[in-house]
């Protein structure tokens, strides 16, 4: 019997646990071999608390928070691509010749053939285009993995990296506008103040709910993505979005995860529970 495998594709450590924290855990648990790609090490993230790492440390202690929150959901291997973090659009560090948005896509893309050519996943899973919330990285991560995904296919695409595998579906990890307007509502009964909110009102947050395919339920999983979010301490500090609603409420919402189908093409009305859901159930147009 053929071995399943799933490739979870990101930019940064902590972009695994809360979208897809969940699949990565209910998937291994089930015997599914899950493989995490990260492109870079998070080095200009900010830093929650100043004990826990400073601007020079910041990259080592993130690569471990990662490989913490990976064992914490059974994550089989963790591949990083090394690349520098970019920071923000517009800041010094998007400048950096090491920024992974300063790499040759095409090296980028030859790397990611490889990766897939090697784990032969049935699903690959990526950030949606815009990469949730516009990080130059995440946009990058999202194009550079759908061209790789495609590429992977062809034969006579990059030969050196082996032979040609076709994966069954590329999915990207698609939060709904329906999530943060949930939690928008929750951190008002909290009496939380919302400003930061108002600027979603010009610019949406979010997938639209519509072009969501998969809604998995990983309530069975919540408390092992619960402690992987933790492990990434640096960034979910106690001013971080998702710590504003009580506990119990936020693993409540935690406890679906998101995806649309970006390839193969979806029909109109799909509607899937699981990624690995029968292959019949979808066809290439």
């Amino acid at each position: 019997m053929e071995i399943k495998s799933l490739l979870a594709v990101f930019a940064h450590p902590d972009d695994e646990a809360f979208g897809t924290g969940g699949a990565l855990a209910l998937y291994s648990t089930s015997g599914v071999h899950v493989t995490l790609v990260c492109a870079t090490r998070g080095e200009v993230g900010e830093i929650a608390d100043p004990d826990l790492a400073n601007p020079e440390t910041l990259g080592d202690v993130r690569e471990e928070e990662l490989r913490a929150a990976a064992r914490t959901l059974g994550v089989n291997d963790v591949v990083l691509l090394g690349y520098r973090d970019s920071g923000m659009a517009g800041t010094p560090p998007n400048q950096d010749p090491r920024a992974f948005v300063q790499a040759p896509a095409e090296e980028v893309i030859r790397r990611l053939v490889g990766i897939i050519r090697r784990t032969r996943p049935q699903v690959v899973i990526t950030f949606e285009p815009n990469g949730g919330y516009g990080h130059p990285d995440h946009i990058a991560i999202s194009r550079h993995t759908t061209t790789a995904f495609h590429e992977a296919a062809r034969a006579e695409a990059f030969p050196s990296e082996g032979p040609a595998w076709q994966a069954n579906r590329l999915f990207y990890t698609a939060i709904p506008r329906s999530f943060f307007v949930e939690l928008k509502h929750r951190m008002e009964e909290a009496g939380v103040d919302t400003s930061e909110f108002e600027r979603f009102s010009r610019e949406p947050i979010g997938w639209p709910d519509e072009q969501v395919h998969c809604t998995l339920d990983v309530s069975g999983y919540v408390e092992a993505k619960w402690w992987a979010v933790n492990c990434h301490m640096t960034q979910f500090g106690p001013n971080n979005l998702f710590r504003r609603v009580p506990e119990g409420e936020m693993k409540r919402m935690m406890a679906r995860e998101y995806y649309a189908l970006a390839w193969p093409t979806p029909p109109p009305g799909l509607r899937l529970t699981d990624l690995f859901e029968a292959a019949t159930a979808v066809r290439a147009t």
